[in-house]
């Protein structure tokens, strides 16, 4: 099979092209990311391999599959950026990778709380520019506080495992309990209980139509007065406006992010050279509580290993029994 793969940066051609050795595929690598503009870098491809910034909409999907591509093989567990109606209409296939390094993301995770708990990263700067003074650099004892984890798959067990490791209390929510967490003393309570009750809250759940804004104003006032926040999963779970104003108001006392809302037009790119166009996040950048992270918590030789063998693993299935290993389609998202 001919494999478009959009949004390519060289370590993504470094280990597909590992991952593909003696299948026999040809792997095309396009920086561009996909969209209904750069579909036409696809002509004559049977499938395309996308990432988390690509845009498969409906329109897109059209265009692809008017080429020829049977395939959309995602190098990546979320799948909220792919028109899976429009997919299914058009008859194409959708696949993705539904676990690389859930370890690579939770310890990401913990390094962001304990960065912003600390200010590790101001810190940092100060010591570079002979500044030893530590006004302004008082953390807390991660030991004996409460944290909430938001969604306990795979990412979210380790990452409430690795916490307690530090003495805290876990508590989590979810719309189905995981048996592992159970046996591990971690209670489930319902979200607006672990808003309340929670020091540091975790994001690790999927972006659905219910998590959407799920950290909003109202969620805000439910919580303690100088919460930490950290968001590892997707950039929608979380209202930008509604966290800004929680910061501005001292009731969110740390927020750390590896994800955004709006990250499709900034992340994954230098943009060390330009104005920063969005001005909700260029006013987070502000913030001395804020520690952000553009998108890397996945970003590990594990992982990206994982994460090439699973995709070839995808198309290769496909291209010999027209299935792929691990399939999404609204049917599978509906049960």
């Amino acid at each position: 099979m001919k494999i478009v793969v959009f949004s390519a940066k060289p370590y993504d051609r470094t280990f597909l092209q590992e991952a593909a050795r003696g299948l026999g595929h040809e792997l095309v690598f396009a920086e561009a990311t996909l969209t209904a503009d750069s579909a036409v870098l696809a002509d004559a491809a049977q499938a395309v391999c996308v990432f988390v910034n690509d845009r498969c909409d409906a329109t897109a999907l059209e265009k692809l599959a008017a080429q020829g591509v049977r395939l959309i093989a995602l190098r990546c567990a979320g799948f909220n950026n792919v028109d899976l109606q429009a997919a299914r209409r058009l008859g194409l296939t959708v696949a993705r990778v539904p676990a690389y390094s859930p370890h690579a993301v939770a310890e990401h995770t913990l390094a962001l709380v304990l960065a912003v708990n600390r200010n590790i990263h101001r810190a940092y700067n100060r010591v570079r520019e002979g500044n030893f003074a530590l006004d302004g650099l008082l953390g807390f004892d991660l030991h004996g506080k409460t944290v909430g984890i938001v969604g306990t798959g795979q990412i979210g067990a380790i990452t409430a495992g690795l916490f307690q490791g530090f003495g805290c209390t876990v508590i989590a929510h979810d719309v189905a309990e995981n048996p592992d967490c159970v046996a591990r003393g971690i209670a489930y309570v319902p979200r607006e209980e672990l808003f309340s009750r929670a020091d540091v809250i975790s994001l690790h759940c999927p972006l659905t139509p219910q998590t959407h804004h799920m950290i909003d104003a109202d969620a805000i006032r439910r919580m303690k007065r100088g919460v930490t926040i950290v968001n590892t999963s997707r950039g929608a779970v979380i209202d930008t406006r509604a966290v800004l104003a929680g910061l501005k108001s001292g009731a969110i006392g740390r927020l750390a992010l590896d994800v955004y809302e709006e990250e499709a037009d900034l992340f994954f790119e230098d943009l060390s050279n330009k104005i920063i166009g969005d001005d909700v996040f260029a006013r987070l950048l502000t913030f001395p509580n804020v520690l952000i992270t553009g998108h890397q918590a996945f970003f590990t030789r594990e992982a990206l290993g994982n994460i090439a063998e699973t995709t070839l693993g995808n198309i290769d299935a496909f291209a010999k029994t027209g299935e792929p290993l691990h399939r999404v389609s609204v049917e599978k998202i509906a049960e």
